[in-house]
């Protein structure tokens, strides 16, 4: 009975076959059967948002779930690696802990409230026009202005040079803004 149960055992297999641990000896009957994580899952080719790299990304979901989030080996970029924020993406997107309300604390108040994301994009849209509105300079000095210098932009690192185009396109002809950077670095 105990040669029976020693000879299940990964360890004594591995010793008798003079095996390396790596093929089926180190193999139970339940660890045979055991398929990946993203077995069935479909899958898209999508870029890590954490920096200006650009590395590739292989996003599988299934039944509208997300399974995994690694790094895409044809990716000329990344060749199928990413830093340790990159390898993160999946627990991002799916702890827990996630806030998937806006958090916010009104003028003056001690305690934060949970806002809708529609609520809260409404009044950042509200302020932004607003203050271009107070702060708006159609001349300076006699000379053609048109302009505020009250409300700035700074893109991201991921924002490639046509999105910065054609933001700042958007915000210096549409709102006036004269403060505009960004973080592109390639």
């Amino acid at each position: 009975m105990i040669a029976k149960l020693l000879s299940r055992w990964p360890l004594i297999r591995q010793i008798r076959t003079g095996a390396d641990g790596t093929g089926p000896e180190a193999m139970s009957a339940r660890t045979r059967n055991l398929l990946p994580k993203t077995h069935e899952a479909q899958v898209a080719r999508s870029i890590c948002p954490y920096c200006g790299v650009g590395c590739g990304q292989l996003i599988y979901h299934k039944a509208g779930k997300l399974v995994s989030i690694e790094g895409d080996p044809q990716s000329p970029i990344s060749r199928g690696h990413l830093c340790p924020k990159g390898a993160d993406t999946f627990e991002l997107h799916t702890h827990v802990a996630r806030l998937d309300k806006v958090k916010y604390r009104r003028p003056y108040s001690r305690k934060w409230e949970e806002l809708e994301l529609e609520k809260a994009m409404d009044m950042v849209a509200d302020r932004v026009w607003e203050s271009r509105e107070r702060t708006f300079q159609e001349k300076i000095d006699g000379e053609l202005a048109m302009q505020t210098k009250a409300i700035a932009h700074l893109g991201g690192a991921t924002l490639d040079i046509e999105e910065n185009y054609l933001i700042k396109k958007l915000f210096t002809a549409g709102l006036g803004m004269v403060c505009l950077s960004n973080q592109a670095r390639i």
